[in-house]
């Protein structure tokens, strides 16, 4: 894995496919145990999510059901106000769901989406990151069972994660370094 650099920023690998792919697959094995005898129904957050979701529900072993909201909270480098943009369209109450995050940062976007899904009454939620900050994070969140990498307040692209649009197709997470 090389740098790359996108309108002046310059990035490095941080986590190569093989490394993400090893622990999708294991969070997969786990959900799966721990949903043996139910049907849980995942989340995921758009758009930052698709390619750990995908990956994440390839792994799992038992019957399922997903669905997506569409929160918006970055322009650029920074985070921005929350707006949900796209709705559930499915009827969660006395479910077991799963909310599935590409990245947790300061956990607005969670703490939002952990409000609206409890207020239709599921029989339980937890939520699955693929990333966390813990430095930047500004809530305690309980139901955050699932976390793939923790790592520090570098800026990410790669495997769904984005700068302005782009890099959301790259296999491999980058970080943001100074140039």
């Amino acid at each position: 894995m090389k740098k790359i650099e996108i309108d002046g920023l310059v990035f490095e690998p941080l986590f190569e496919e093989e490394q993400i792919q090893k622990r999708v697959r294991l969070m997969g094995i786990d959900i799966s145990l721990r949903y043996e005898h139910k049907q849980p129904v995942f989340i995921g957050v758009l758009n930052g999510c698709f390619m750990f979701m995908a990956d994440l529900l390839k792994q799992i072993e038992v019957p399922c059901e997903m669905s997506f909201i569409k929160l918006a909270s970055y322009i650029g480098t920074g985070q921005s106000e929350l707006n949900e943009l796209l709705g559930l369209g499915i009827d969660l109450e006395g479910r077991d769901v799963i909310i599935v995050e590409d990245i947790v940062d300061s956990g607005h976007s969670l703490k939002h989406t952990l409000d609206a899904v409890k207020r239709l009454n599921p029989a339980s939620v937890i939520a699955c990151a693929l990333l966390v900050k813990p430095e930047a994070l500004q809530y305690h969140f309980e139901e955050l069972t699932y976390v793939g990498f923790e790592i520090s307040k570098e800026f990410v692209v790669g495997y769904g994660m984005d700068y302005n649009g782009l890099c959301r197709n790259l296999p491999d997470i980058y970080k943001n370094v100074p140039a």
